[in-house]
């Protein structure tokens, strides 16, 4: 058993991918008969069972807290001085402000009561990482978990783009890379996407996947579609990058080439208002199968949607390779039905299903290809040929790899 201490923004799952993923993985690490104390920056006071947690206050006496005030109340007025803020220093104050409250919670804590100190990062925001960096007394014990490439610049095309204080960003996060003990990441190809950028550091890699957690409470209603018909789902946010034309248009296809799936089958996409909206509303005028939530939903009822769902579909961007491992990854594999990846070749959902063998694979933008998958899908599913268990990958994912590397 090993003590470890946790910093990370958030524990609330209905915030972010990242942050579900982060709860998952201290929960499976609880499961492993670890003591976890973790810090945290949630107003809600968040709780996970079977761990010590602690909602860390904002301090009306920081210098940076008032910044941070000052600068929302000339935002209101149409006054936004984040760019020159981040091009001058690197970060937002609310960053400083954030590092600031964690380094309070972090002085508190002795290193000698600790074997390890974890630092969990979401997105691009990496306020426990700078927390830790400026705590040279932590650096033996640090473990730092690098969810996605940084800075932005460090993205694979399409994402990538020259963010304000780029340059700092990037010293800042060679000084982790330097000073971190090991460095975690949920992807063996963002290990090796960020070794390019970083040096090679396999010595300090460890690859902890996105975290399959059994003892989630799925929701009990489903109120978008019935279980029985034939259900392509994909719940998530659509980014920009993330086109689902081909797949609409291929499902269209489907429906021409078997009329009688019209009246058992939905297309649904469940999450946030996209740029993709104004398009899926205008085919819904001669689609009536194509559904949408409005907005996003509660995680436990995706994962009611994601269990119910015939196909689950996981959408990544057009481009040479997506090295993410997506946050939704786990749950669709939990829900043991086919996942429809539509991708990059190289993409490390695809090495995990199986590279060259996985047959529910296309690229986003192949619509004839993604056409014969959907037909190959729907008759398995007219033969009642639609668990998929993907044993080799729940194992990757749950327990039994967590002890191997912690």
């Amino acid at each position: 058993m090993k003590k470890i201490l946790v910093l990370t923004e958030s524990i609330e799952v209905n915030d972010s991918s990242g942050s579900k993923a982060n709860v998952a993985l201290i929960k499976n690490l609880i499961k492993l008969k670890h003591s976890l104390k973790v810090y945290h920056l949630d107003r809600s006071r968040s709780k996970i069972e079977g761990v010590e947690t602690f909602a860390i206050k904002r301090y009306k006496t920081s210098f940076y807290y008032w910044l941070v005030r000052f600068n929302t109340l000339f935002s209101k007025h149409g006054l936004n001085f984040n760019a020159f803020i981040e091009k001058k220093y690197g970060f937002s104050f609310s960053h400083f402000e954030d590092v600031e409250r964690f380094k309070k919670a972090l002085a508190k804590e002795d290193p000698e009561k600790y074997d390890i100190v974890f630092t969990l990062s979401k997105a691009s925001s990496f306020r426990p990482h700078k927390t830790v960096l400026e705590s040279p007394k932590w650096h033996f014990k640090w473990y730092a978990y690098v969810h996605d490439p940084y800075p932005m610049h460090a993205y694979p095309r399409p994402y990538d783009w020259v963010e304000p204080g780029h340059q700092k960003k990037r010293k800042f996060f060679i000084e982790v890379s330097k000073k971190a003990h090991k460095l975690m990441y949920p992807s063996l190809y963002l290990a090796e996407w960020m070794e390019s950028y970083y040096g090679k550091l396999i010595e300090k890699r460890l690859l902890i996947p996105h975290q399959i957690d059994h003892s989630i409470q799925m929701g009990t209603k489903n109120r978008f579609f019935d279980a029985l018909q034939f259900i392509i789902l994909h719940a998530g946010n659509l980014m920009s990058a993330r086109k689902p034309q081909a797949l609409v248009e291929a499902y269209k296809q489907l429906l021409e080439n078997y009329p009688k799936l019209k009246s058992h089958s939905h297309l649904v996409f469940i999450g946030e208002e996209s740029s993709f909206h104004s398009y899926f509303r205008e085919q819904q005028k001669q689609l009536p199968q194509l559904k949408l939530s409005k907005g996003s939903i509660p995680f436990e009822e995706v994962l009611k949607l994601q269990a119910d769902a015939s196909v689950n579909v996981i959408l990544e961007a057009k481009g040479p390779i997506s090295p993410f491992l997506p946050g939704k990854f786990p749950h669709c594999v939990m829900a043991e039905k086919p996942i429809l990846l539509l991708g990059p070749y190289y993409s490390e959902s695809r090495r995990l299903l199986g590279m060259e063998n996985y047959p529910f694979w296309a690229e986003i933008d192949d619509q004839e290809k993604i056409y014969l998958t959907l037909e190959k899908l729907y008759l398995n599913w007219k033969s009642k040929q639609f668990t998929f268990k993907y044993e080799h990958v729940q194992n990757y994912l749950g327990l039994d790899h967590l002890r191997k590397v912690i």
